[in-house]
């Protein structure tokens, strides 16, 4: 019997068919059910069929009109301009261009521009219209080019007919999502258009794909298009008015410091807020590199919490969406980035004209809307829980400026649970995540589908979601993801008893199970702290644990961890007891208690050893490559302790990163690193973020972007060195660096011991040597080399090819 959770995870997906929405599984007498972007006839196979489709969009016929949709309307004539008035007419940027233009006439006047005598008052009150007008025109144009053009329905009924034949063409099994969220957010759509409330969507952003797929759907369900918030890198030439007339709204990628750019941005949100217009904004900023959730950014949802706040609306609804593939199509791209090659510019045409875009087959694409939720409501409940007025909030002062910062952090994480929460785990997610945790070089299909078996009920039983197999054998469904997959990710060994399967890029496979840690973070944290008493070897006995250890190490892995993982809101002690108890419950360990049921102790169960550890590994091996890469980055600390003849320690920061990943790359050819993707930027990156958090580094950033940050140790983790300048294996950065250690997988290639540390840090200091040598040589150039020249980037993508 299916538990509630369970339940909710197979309610069937919603397939669209031609003109009304039915769950899936009903068919149609007169024919086949279609998804929401169902396949198009071939103008050379079907001709006549392939016009016949063009004109049922063109003309508009039944749904496809767009005429009677949910919530306010869009596309019709003379929208730009209506949008672009309301903008300019907002008190807030009329107040801002009064200020800025009287900032600029007293610095004219106090420098003498403005003349002397008589007729001086003329004269400023001329000059104050006139810098007003140059304000007001710079605010004209900013927001022509800002502002999403809904002009034409036969446009957006054509580049619906166009987005579609593209995704049909890479995704051919279609876009799915779940009758009853469709539902539920048609009812909370039709809702908000009487309230006039604006619909806020959350999606996560892994691909390209992303910006297209919820506007189709939206078009499909005649719910009123959102405006979609994207950076101008994507405003090409020949694709920002066709994006912009889509839904498009282009913002700069950063816009600190111009104060008249960010009010014309907080107007326009204010607008679209106040006419009840819809927004798609992406809550992790960009796109996910690594396949699980970054943290949130927080510059668009401060706009609109703002508007709220303040009054200026009265509410808005806020709907998180995840969006789910079997096969991403950038993921090969991404590994590239990660390993420190420069990030190739935007260019969307190359993207739609990929071939892998036009032919391949990759499978489907699963979105899923969270229940929507009041943003009005959530702010209240937050301000009761921290106890303050709903006026504080929107005063200037540092503790209510404090105040919107817990409110917004507060906000994004809830999102970012929320995605969580119904992302749907795809099949190919299930088989990379099986060929990732298994101690083996490949696997037989028997095996293989009884562990995509096993991990199916795990992911239910702990609340996920797993994409609906429509009574297909499990065989056939991970048949079907290893051929989306393909042979450079997943290929076979063939003259066999049996077919034995094996990752060929273990790098790009863990994009796919990354897609799945979240599931079984907690379980993971436990299994790797149990694990610094078991790698010890011996017997049942020797590798008990007791709790207060065991505590104190899943403390520590919680807190190194924390910005690569979304936790339980419970605490740490709840969350330890509960999985302690979910795992004493499938066996896995076995739990020591005294009277009063208190844990003791804690060490596997006699099941678990008969089963070869089959599944504590798996927890083990989820999380061991971050756990790798805060080793790598803890132990790349080590190269910034200073020469002793250095007075100025400060390093660039990007100089500093882009040794870790070479160092980390040396340290695993050399056999001291287990995992290559425990290199990849982002990971670092998040751990130099939790090490500047805990004081370890400090990190200096001007306000001028031009400036690069530097970075150097705190004088309280600095190491020490001995008489012959080496550095010494001892102090608190040591002792930390240990501590992650404990946790490490040792395999038959790798053993902790002094001989790997000696080495390591001869390494460290090797490369400490020439981070400050190269510093001291620039630092005394008259000229420095830029670090965009042609030998330089030539050089980091040589490092970026370092591996196997």
């Amino acid at each position: 019997m299916l538990s509630p959770k369970q339940e909710a995870a197979v309610v069937p997906d919603l397939e669209i068919l031609s003109t009304t929405l039915r769950p899936g599984g009903y068919v149609q007498d007169d024919g086949p059910e279609q998804n929401v972007i169902s396949s198009y006839a071939s103008f050379r196979q079907a001709p006549l069929e392939f016009l016949k489709e063009v004109s049922l969009h063109v003309s508009g016929t039944g749904w496809r009109s767009y005429d009677e949709i949910i919530g306010q309307p869009v596309y019709y004539r003379g929208f730009s301009e209506i949008m672009k008035a309301a903008v300019m007419s907002r008190p807030m940027l009329r107040a801002k261009i009064r200020e800025l233009a009287e900032k600029r006439l007293r610095v004219e006047e106090d420098e003498g521009l403005l003349g002397v005598g008589g007729l001086e008052g003329k004269r400023k009150a001329e000059r104050r219209e006139e810098l007003e007008q140059n304000l007001e025109k710079v605010a004209a144009d900013t927001t022509d080019n800002m502002i999403c053009k809904m002009e034409s329905k036969r446009f957006i009924r054509g580049a619906y007919y166009f987005a579609t034949q593209l995704l049909t063409r890479a995704y051919h099994q279609g876009i799915h999502v779940s009758s009853e969220e469709v539902i539920r957010l048609r009812d909370v759509a039709a809702k908000a258009a009487i309230d006039k409330h604006s619909i806020i969507f959350l999606p996560c952003h892994r691909s390209h794909v992303d910006y297209v797929s919820l506007q189709v759907i939206c078009y499909r369900l005649g719910i009123s298009l959102p405006t979609v918030i994207a950076g101008d890198n994507l405003a090409l030439p020949g694709l920002k008015q066709f994006l912009q007339s889509a839904g498009a709204m282009w913002i700069r990628r950063s816009f600190a410091g111009d104060s008249l750019y960010t009010t014309i941005v907080q107007s326009y949100i204010d607008t679209l807020l106040q006419m009840g217009m819809n927004i798609e904004a992406f809550i992790e900023g960009g796109r996910s590199r690594t396949g699980k959730l970054l943290s949130p950014k927080f510059g668009i949802l401060s706009f609109i919490m703002d508007a709220v706040i303040s009054g200026r609306c009265d509410d808005a609804i806020i709907c998180p969406v995840s969006t789910q593939y079997d096969k991403v199509i950038e993921t090969e791209g991404y590994v590239s980035e990660l390993l420190g090659q420069p990030k190739p510019k935007e260019n969307l045409m190359d993207f739609l004209s990929s071939s892998s875009v036009l032919s391949l087959k990759l499978g489907r694409v699963d979105v899923r809307f969270h229940k929507p939720w009041s943003l009005k409501n959530f702010i209240a409940e937050q301000q009761t829980r921290m106890n303050i007025l709903p006026h504080q909030v929107g005063l200037s002062n540092s503790k209510n400026t404090e105040n919107k910062a817990r409110l917004l952090r507060t906000m994004g994480y809830r999102v970012l649970s929320d995605i969580n929460s119904v992302s749907v785990v795809m099949p190919t997610a299930l088989v990379g995540c099986v060929l990732l945790t298994l101690r083996g070089r490949g696997v037989g299909m028997s095996e293989l589908v009884r562990r995509v078996d096993w991990l199916c009920d795990r992911v239910r039983g702990n609340g996920g979601r797993v994409a609906h197999f429509n009574n297909i054998p499990t065989s056939d469904v991970v048949q079907r993801a290893i051929e989306v997959l393909g042979p450079g990710l997943v290929n076979t060994v063939d003259g066999l008893l049996e077919p034995t399967y094996y990752a060929v890029d273990r790098f790009q496979l863990s994009f796919y199970r990354n897609q799945i840690v979240h599931l079984f973070i907690s379980e993971s944290v436990l299994s790797l702290s149990l694990y610094t008493t078991v790698k010890r070897g011996g017997g049942p006995h020797d590798q008990l644990m007791s709790y207060a250890a065991l505590y104190k190490q899943a403390e520590f892995l919680s807190q190194l961890f924390r910005g690569e993982f979304i936790f339980p809101t419970e605490g740490l002690r709840v969350n330890l007891l509960k999985t302690l108890h979910g795992l004493e419950a499938d066996f896995v360990i076995t739990v020591s208690r005294d009277l009063d049921g208190t844990p003791t102790a804690v060490e596997l169960s006699d099941t678990e050893r008969q089963r070869g550890r089959e599944d504590f590994d798996f927890y083990c091996f989820l999380i061991w490559p971050f756990c790798e890469a805060s080793w790598l980055g803890a132990v790349s600390l080590l190269a910034l302790t200073p020469p002793k003849d250095i007075i100025d320690t400060s390093l660039r920061l990007t100089k500093v990163q882009d040794m870790a990943q070479l160092f980390g790359k040396t340290l695993y050819h050399q056999g001291d690193l287990s995992y290559f993707e425990a290199v990849n930027k982002e990971t670092l990156k998040n751990a130099y973020q939790r090490f500047e958090e805990e004081g370890i580094i400090l990190v200096s950033r001007s306000r001028d972007s031009k400036i690069p940050a530097t970075i150097k140790l705190s004088p309280q983790w600095t190491p020490s060195r001995n008489e012959f300048g080496a550095i010494k294996a001892e102090g608190r950065l040591w002792d930390f660096t240990e501590s992650i250690a404990l946790s490490r997988r040792e395999g038959k290639n790798r053993r902790d011991g002094a001989t790997v540390s000696t080495r390591v840090l001869v390494l460290a200091d090797k490369a400490g040597q020439e981070l400050y040598m190269n510093a001291s040589s620039e630092a005394s150039s008259p000229v420095s080399r830029d670090v965009g020249s042609p030998s330089k980037r030539r050089r980091k993508e040589m490092q970026s090819k370092a591996r196997l």
